[in-house]
């Protein structure tokens, strides 16, 4: 009966700590429209045509043939590769109402100019005003370059814009499957996960978006709990990267995701397997021995869920934040009633994470500002290196050092992140143009919008490590009630394992009339010829003494039996 309870207790556990699971010119300046309006404006109004001819040939005609000609060196400008100057008078051109008629045309132009001098966000505002106005002839060729310019920049809201407009039969073949995949990545965010995996299945295998584009095709499959279309994706680019090294970031991330479609089938023999195959000189090994040791309890290894554990929970991983793998601990000792065990475990937890939960308290006591979290992350991310081996720099950071790590894997921070670094690039290449650009209308036009879209994406960032440190703030809360409840259970199950030892030792007593010393060595001697069975079939056995070696990590082999009775 009570181990029927301790395992009832054991699976609520496990169902509360379980994962949850790119210059095409095309225009022409459209003076004959101009001067179609002049011949009509002469044809109704002959004498007021007269006098305005009379009075210097200030009329009408004369404006747009100046205007035409300014275009026309415009344009002249930007295919000899002056694009700076070319930029300069297009932008002039863009603000003359005597030229309102072609001013779609001329922003879209000015969006070209800027383009080629690697300004993208700056070319996206222009290729945006082109797309919104609707009734231009160049709608299409301003959609392409703004698709080209947001993927340049990584804006999720500019690629959200275009990527919600563009008809790919549009664009040139040779931008295809660079718009393929950004469209499905637009549908997969807006969860039209069927149309999503089928455009990521149609990006072509020599194009370099191929395995992104594969992963994320099995990503979509595995969320639609599709596991076996899933498999083969992964499987597929598993494959594809076959003759690349070991520790291939791309290999590595499909096997994962193989190992986690298995593990979402249930597979756990296959899914052990697959993540038996990433190398431990990667940086993701933490993650599988963790990922791995879930699929493992599955299958009920529990001594290889716990020789898992001896290594995550070294001192070469203290600055890792999984909490939640010290508690799965903690409950395999529940299970198999090894209580000291149990406790060491739960005491662990307590070392590592109240000081962390009192330091995230203390930090967002603070109050920072959305400008403040940007800084500080910025500070983790510039001198990550240096703070990961040096306790004295890691002190001199606000934001805990273990929750700043866990942060920085995240794909909204880091998307964000990158794109803020995109637009400081942007910046930089702005302010070494010639100080005629840079005190040009446009240049001072130019550098306000930067500003301004640099702030904002600032404020974003430093928005989303907000939410990052309330969350790990209130799962630590209910891992720290869970850890309670778990320690209760321990308690328990300790009194319940005295009582029985004490009736054991006693009958044994009676029994074989041994000492308690007779009794605990024989214990000894039982352990010992375990060990001996590995150390028959090929293993060099050592004991685990209190010290840890990096070449041992991965190594350790938990002995220990069952001891409930």
């Amino acid at each position: 009966m009570r181990n029927f309870k301790k395992l009832i207790i054991f699976m609520v556990f496990l169902a509360v700590l379980s994962p949850v699971e790119i210059s095409n010119w095309g225009f022409e300046p459209q003076a004959s429209s101009a001067a179609t309006k002049t011949k009509r404006a002469k044809k109704t109004n002959k004498s007021k045509s007269a006098r305005k001819t009379k009075a210097g040939k200030s009329g009408s005609s004369t404006h747009v043939k100046v205007g035409s000609a300014e275009l026309n060196r415009a344009m002249q400008l930007g295919k000899e590769g002056r694009y700076a100057e070319a930029s300069v008078l297009l932008f002039k051109l863009s603000r003359s109402p005597r030229l309102a008629s072609q001013r779609n045309q001329i922003k879209y132009l000015l969006g070209l100019m800027l383009f080629d001098m690697k300004l993208y966000q700056l070319a996206a505002f222009h290729f945006v005003d082109v797309v919104k106005e609707g009734n231009s002839l160049n709608i299409k060729k301003a959609l392409e370059k703004l698709s080209l310019a947001a993927d340049k920049l990584g804006d999720e809201t500019l690629l959200n814009y275009a990527m919600s407009k563009v008809d790919l039969r549009d664009f040139p073949r040779e931008h295809v499957d660079k718009l393929r995949y950004r469209i499905a990545e637009f549908q997969f965010q807006n969860e039209q996960y069927d149309k999503a995996a089928e455009n990521f299945s149609k990006v072509k295998m020599e194009s370099p978006l191929y395995s992104k584009a594969k992963y994320m095709e099995g990503l979509t499959w595995a969320t639609l709990k599709r596991n076996d279309e899933a498999i083969k994706a992964f499987s597929d680019l598993v494959q594809y990267r076959a003759d690349a090294k070991v520790t291939d970031p791309t290999r590595v991330a499909a096997l994962m995701g193989l190992a986690r479609a298995y593990y979402q089938k249930k597979d756990w023999e296959n899914s052990i397997l697959t993540y038996r195959k990433v190398p431990r000189d990667t940086e993701s090994w933490h993650d599988v021995l963790f990922e791995m040791s879930w699929a493992q309890m599955r299958s009920a290894q529990f001594r290889s869920v716990l020789s898992n554990f001896h290594s995550l929970h070294s001192p070469y991983y203290e600055d890792f934040y999984i909490p939640e793998s010290i508690l799965l601990r903690s409950l395999v000792y529940l299970y198999i009633c090894e209580y000291d065990e149990m406790e060491k475990t739960l005491d662990l937890f307590d070392r590592v994470y109240r000081p962390l939960r009192r330091s995230i308290r203390d930090y967002l006591k603070s109050e920072p500002s959305s400008e403040d979290h940007f800084k500080n992350m910025d500070e983790v991310v510039k001198h990550y290196d240096k703070i990961k081996s040096n306790m004295k720099a890691r002190s001199k950071i606000k934001i805990p050092f273990m929750i700043a790590r866990k942060i920085m894997k995240e794909g909204n921070f880091s998307k964000g992140y990158s794109y803020v670094y995109k637009l400081l690039e942007e910046k930089r290449r702005m302010e070494k143009m010639p100080a005629s650009w840079q005190n040009s209308q446009l240049g001072v036009y130019s550098k306000k919008i930067l500003a301004n879209r640099l702030a904002r994406a600032k404020e974003n960032v430093g928005d989303r490590v907000e939410e990052h440190i309330k969350d790990a703030r209130k799962e630590l809360l209910e891992l720290f009630k869970q850890k309670d409840f778990a320690r209760f259970e321990m308690l328990s199950g300790k009194k319940e394992q005295l009582r029985k030892d004490a009736v054991t030792k006693e009958d044994l007593k009676s029994k074989h009339s041994n000492s308690d010393e007779e009794i605990d060595e024989d214990s000894d001697k039982e352990s010992d010829q375990q060990r001996s069975y590995y150390i028959q079939n090929g293993y060099e056995y050592y004991p685990f003494q209190g010290e840890y070696w990096l070449d041992e990590i991965g190594n350790y082999y938990y002995l220990g039996k069952q001891r409930c009775e």
